[in-house]
């Protein structure tokens, strides 16, 4: 012990003390303070997440197959827009949003107008081509088809030069055009499927197999027109396409709807359309050209397009209607960051009534849209089961005519409700199968934003695993709703269970899924069955609920990879 001799030492050594004693009290009241913070922090995370768990089980498969049987019944005559079924669907739709307890999203309506004009095409004269010694008939349906967005009543090619422009591509960032030294000017373009990318075993090479933009047939339309063609021709393979030739046939052999034009779609070409790959291949020998090398040879930087010494004539007629049709939006107002959104988008409208197949002319479209529309309504109704409201206002949208080019959702990103730079994530489904629960959930669109990693975390603790698209080569990331709000800037992902069951496994989705693209997809089998199981569009509806969630609820905003074609323009809406 230290000995104390003087009253100065005493005084000392008490000060000493009395300090030392303090500062252990404050080091206790900081340790007390820092452990009760963890203590809360646990009992809050528990309690968040007993609050989701009893959030997502409200999420019924009971529900989800009662949504199904209604918007997939003949009575609803295939929700073609501009239809008795439009109206039914939106009354429908309507009344169960307000069920749900969603607020109306555009002031005080549900409905979002969009005007659109429907074009219906007669085959005056079919396709025919005069090669140079002898002449090929095209037979509509078999060998062809084509149609034109023209608002003119009379539409012909005559003599039209062919011209073949590889994929029908000009992609600066890639080095690559392929109308480069060609005139195609009042001339008729012919043009592959796809992109150079595919099967070319290089991921660096227009991202291998997976399709980027240039090779849907939307760009090849839009490029040709923009290169002065007056008509184009996509060559279809399978493959390339990611569906059959009947799927052509089926969509493309209809009454089409577009956006409402201020030129009467004079900037576009005359005719746009596709031709079979059998009927290519006679074509191209006819002039002394094979098919299936030149494919090779437009895959390689630098190849050169040629005229085709053929010349098409082509007789079309045109009428059409101009009309209005509706998005349909409900909302969940957001607490302290409610001018913040969140977008869940599944589309409601189908082909309505068209071509007999099997005696059935009705295309009912229950997995396209009808499971999709069950997964977000459930998800609104977990939403709604939360004791809170979530920070950020999470909006669920109905486009209509995603069937005929995206046009509701694109109409709405061009002319939103709220502002676009802060809709903060855009989370789409489509074509939900109804086999059943997957281990893995296939991300289509994989690596564009971190969207993919707050997926990951939420599926890993379900027990799923996050699987690339396995088919990205069909270009699926551009050809449903959420395409529109990425091409203006927001992170948008596009996910389900699809690849692997949980207890039949990979083969048995993989026979499952080309059943119902060869038998159903954009057929009048895409019906309601009593077989369907839909505890995997279940699972997957409390999986996207719990994302959304944690989206709704943060302060970050969701962000674009570097490589992604998305970044730039959303990077210049916060510069």
């Amino acid at each position: 012990m230290e000995r104390i001799t003087t009253f100065k030492e005493f005084v000392s050594h008490r000060l000493k003390w009395e300090f030392n004693h303090l500062s252990n009290i404050r080091i206790m009241i900081k340790r007390t303070i820092y452990f009760l913070s963890v203590f809360l922090a646990a009992v809050g995370c528990q309690n968040q997440e007993r609050q989701l768990q009893k959030a997502e089980a409200v999420i019924s498969e009971a529900n989800m197959t009662a949504y199904v049987q209604e918007l997939a019944s003949d009575a609803y005559q295939g929700r073609k827009p501009f239809t008795e079924g439009e109206t039914k669907t939106l009354d429908y739709l309507t009344k169960t949003y307000q069920s749900l307890g969603l607020e109306p999203a555009n002031g005080d309506s549900y409905l979002q107008e969009v005007p659109l004009v429907k074009v219906t095409v007669k085959i005056e004269e079919p396709l025919s081509l005069q090669l140079p010694n002898a002449s090929l008939e095209m037979n509509y349906v078999d060998d062809f088809i084509t149609f034109s967005r023209r608002l003119q009543e009379n539409i012909e090619l005559d003599a039209s030069e062919m011209v073949f422009a590889g994929f029908g591509i000009v992609a600066p960032e890639y080095n690559w055009n392929d109308y480069q030294g060609l005139d195609v000017k009042g001339k008729t373009a012919v043009v592959l499927v796809n992109d150079p990318g595919l099967e070319s075993g290089n991921e660096d090479f227009f991202t291998g197999d997976a399709m980027t933009y240039y090779g849907r047939w939307r760009y090849k339309y839009e490029e040709a027109a923009r290169q002065g063609a007056e008509a184009v021709l996509i060559i279809h393979q399978d493959k390339g396409a990611g569906y059959p030739w009947s799927v052509v046939v089926n969509s493309g052999s209809v009454a089409k709807i577009y956006p409402q034009p201020d030129d009467d779609y004079r900037h576009r070409c005359k005719a746009e359309g596709w031709i079979t790959y059998h009927k290519a291949k006679e074509l191209f020998s006819s002039i002394d050209k094979n098919l299936e090398e030149l494919i090779a040879e437009a895959r390689r930087p630098g190849f050169q397009g040629f005229n085709m010494q053929v010349k098409a004539g082509l007789k079309l007629s045109n009428s059409w209607e101009k009309a209005v049709s509706h998005n349909i939006l409900g909302k969940i107002s957001g607490t302290d960051l409610a001018d913040e959104y969140l977008f869940y988008t599944a589309h409601w409208d189908h082909l309505g009534v068209g071509k007999k197949i099997d005696g059935d002319s009705i295309y009912n479209g229950a997995v396209d849209n009808g499971t999709s529309l069950a997964w977000m309504m459930e998800i609104a109704r977990a939403f709604k089961a939360m004791p809170q409201n979530p920070r950020r206002t999470v909006v669920f949208m109905a486009p209509t005519a995603e069937e005929s080019g995206l046009n509701g959702s694109g109409y709405y990103a061009d002319h939103p409700i709220f502002p676009i730079a802060k809709t903060v994530a855009n989370i789409n489904n489509d074509l939900m199968l109804p086999f059943g629960r997957c281990k893995d959930v296939m991300i289509t669109g994989y690596g564009k934003s971190d969207l993919d990693e707050l997926l990951r975390r939420e599926a890993e603790k379900k027990d799923r695993y996050i699987l690339p698209d396995p088919n990205a080569h069909t270009g699926m990331y551009y050809r449903s709703d959420h395409f529109s709000f990425a091409r203006v800037g927001v992170p948008a992902i596009f996910a389900r269970g699809n690849n692997d069951h949980w207890e039949k496994g990979k083969e048995y989705m993989t026979e499952k899924e080309q059943y119902w693209i060869n038998n159903c997809y954009h057929k009048p089998g895409d019906e309601y069955e009593e077989w369907w199981d839909l505890s995997g569009v279940a699972e997957d509806a409390r999986l996207l609920f719990r994302v959304g969630w944690a989206i709704a609820n943060t302060d970050q905003y969701p962000q674009w990879n570097e490589t992604s074609e998305f970044k730039a323009v959303r990077d210049a809406q916060f510069e």
